[in-house]
């Protein structure tokens, strides 16, 4: 944790443990205190490599996913034209499409569910 952020992990253990010169502690109390932080410290977060808190990425992931359900009902949505933006694109453009398979057919889908299901 020093190597990666040493600001970070001094940061934290000011704000959690009021500690404000870490170097003056045994190297196993710094491991300790340092295991002991909060999943969403600096440091934490850092060696986690997060671009956002989760909470942030679900709130974006549901306002996504309703405003693609609203605007199915519409006219629009019906002819498929003006498809609304997706946060998460805009806001995590690597992460958008992580994982999302898609199928130009029931077949398709169903071919590939089969190979899954088989374990090939």
């Amino acid at each position: 944790m020093i190597k990666e952020n040493e600001n970070a992990l001094i940061c934290d253990f000011a704000e959690t443990y009021n500690i404000y010169d870490y170097k003056q502690l045994p190297l196993s109390r710094v491991a300790v205190l340092a295991s002991g932080l909060r999943d969403d410290s600096r440091i934490k977060k850092i060696l986690r490599k997060e671009k956002a808190p989760i909470e942030t990425i679900l709130l974006v992931s549901i306002v996504d996913r309703l405003s693609l359900l609203l605007w199915a009902k519409t006219k629009d949505g019906q002819k498929n034209r003006n498809r609304p933006k997706s946060l998460m694109g805009i806001l995590f453009p690597q992460n958008a499409d992580a994982g999302v398979v898609a199928f130009g057919s029931a077949e398709e889908f169903e071919e590939r569910r089969k190979k899954l299901m088989e374990g090939s």
